[in-house]
């Protein structure tokens, strides 16, 4: 009886329908993608939440090869930027482009396939460090994982362990938080999409496993487009432009010595919360 109800329902979901579908004729996205992004005035509401919009005249440009950092009060709407690159929405006004390509215009499995995520939770699934590695593309090869790894600082505690043929135990429980990060990282770098998106994948390390990252991180920026919510004074200052959020709209824009100068919202931020810091601290711009 277990197992009817379970195939049942299992049934049930294979049916479902996605709310975010390709349309009848979607236009490709150009090849090699370029990694442009334009938010246009968008607004954006979750559903059964009309009535507050998480995005409310939204507009940023990316331009290829840019790393941005989103900062902000919790609430400011960060992470809906994010959701929405992902496609797991679509705003309800305003226009969303991909190397020039409207989003509802774009078959959503093609458009994700731009891009590579790393969240603040780094989900390790049970198995190898291998299949681990291989989620992010299925048919790459063990000198592309164990570049990957190397790259992102992940190889160092990886090799002892048996390299790609690692167990990471259930759920990845024989891992430390900052290895957690480091792997998902890797993982994001044998995608090799055009486009980076990092909520805050650092924050799982201590001051001398940051310090590894950010210059992995640094070096998986080359060449692509990178968005970054970020917490933290290094990811933040590392940034070719911070932008600025509050109730959902773009409120300063710039590099950290200009913000500062300005002494607006950032500045304010800033003076009370990292200022005579070390270079480690926390920037706390909501979780």
């Amino acid at each position: 009886l277990k197992a009817s109800g379970a195939t049942e329902r299992l049934a049930q979901i294979m049916a479902e329908k996605p709310e975010i579908a390709a349309p009848a004729r979607p236009i490709a996205l150009p090849s090699p993608g370029r990694g442009h992004l334009v938010f246009d005035n968008v607004r954006f509401a979750y559903p059964n939440a009309e009535e507050r919009s998480a995005l409310q005249g939204f507009s940023l440009v990316v331009q290829p090869g840019e790393t941005i950092a989103l900062v902000g009060p919790s609430g400011a709407g960060k992470s809906s930027v994010f959701r929405l690159l992902l496609r797991f929405y679509d705003p309800q006004q305003g226009s969303l482009r991909l190397d020039g390509v409207e989003a509802r215009d774009a078959d959503p499995r093609q458009w994700r396939q731009r891009f590579a995520y790393v969240s603040q939770d780094a989900h390790v699934f049970s198995g190898t460090a291998g299949e681990n590695l291989r989620f992010g593309r299925l048919d790459a090869e063990d000198a592309a994982l164990e570049a990957a790894a190397k790259r992102a600082q992940a190889w160092a505690f990886l090799e002892p362990r048996g390299g790609l043929a690692a167990p990471l135990g259930d759920r990845g429980k024989a891992l430390s938080g900052g290895e957690r990060q480091r792997l998902a990282l890797a993982r994001a770098l044998v995608r090799d999409a055009p486009i980076l998106l990092l909520d805050e994948a650092t924050s799982a390390l201590d001051a001398q496993n940051e310090q590894l990252v950010q210059a992995a991180l640094n070096e998986a920026r080359k060449g692509r487009t990178t968005l970054i919510i970020a917490h933290r004074l290094a990811t933040v200052m590392g940034a070719d432009r911070i932008v600025v959020m509050e109730s959902g709209r773009v409120v300063e824009e710039g590099n950290h010595a200009a913000l500062l100068a300005k002494g607006g919202l950032y500045a304010k931020f800033a003076s009370m919360q990292f200022m005579d810091q070390p270079a480690s601290a926390r920037l706390q711009f909501g979780q």
